[in-house]
């Protein structure tokens, strides 16, 4: 109800944040804009709302494609340093995972087109990369028992009709 109101009056970014700090409702349409338009940190922060990174395996996965095409997009653009600050602050944490995927991530800096590593030959441009991740990270969304219930809006106005009903029935 709170949501509908906030969207008919364009305070999307207010139903988003109102989204994200309940958990309750995971705008799933609002995430693959995120991810299309290339606002990983962004789409972390909303993803954020609904599961850490320690969850479960999910989670973890869609946190490290979204933290892994942040990098690979950087990367793209030649933006070294900025690469190197991901490798460090973001994806670091996945070296507990795999370690030697860790270590192939990090030779990445060194070649001139990381599409020349044998796992990334078909990354394309940025755009349809984006595409192909986004319906990954879609796939472990949807498999993810925390988002279970989370993809329709609560109907809050049924809640307050039960609530009323068991409060009338109240003997005082």
């Amino acid at each position: 109800m709170i949501l509908k109101f906030l969207e008919d009056k364009n305070f999307e970014e207010t139903a988003h944040t109102l989204e994200r700090e309940s958990g309750l409702f995971f705008n799933l349409e609002y995430f693959e804009e995120l991810a299309l338009n290339g606002e990983w940190n962004e789409a972390e922060k909303y993803m954020s709302g609904f599961t850490k990174i320690e969850d479960n395996k999910f989670s973890t996965k869609i946190y490290f494609e979204m933290r892994k095409q942040k990098y690979l997009e950087t990367l793209d653009k030649r933006e070294h340093d900025k690469a190197v600050e991901i490798l460090s602050n973001d994806l670091k944490v996945f070296a507990q995972y795999n370690s030697e995927l860790y270590k192939e991530m990090a030779l990445l800096i060194t070649v001139d087109d990381f599409r020349k590593h044998a796992s990334l030959t078909k990354y394309g441009d940025t755009r349809s990369a984006r595409a192909s991740i986004f319906r990954e990270i879609k796939k472990g969304i949807e498999a993810n028992p925390v988002f279970q219930g989370k993809f329709r809006v609560p109907a809050v106005a049924a809640r307050v009709g039960q609530w009323s009903l068991q409060m009338s029935n109240l003997q005082i």
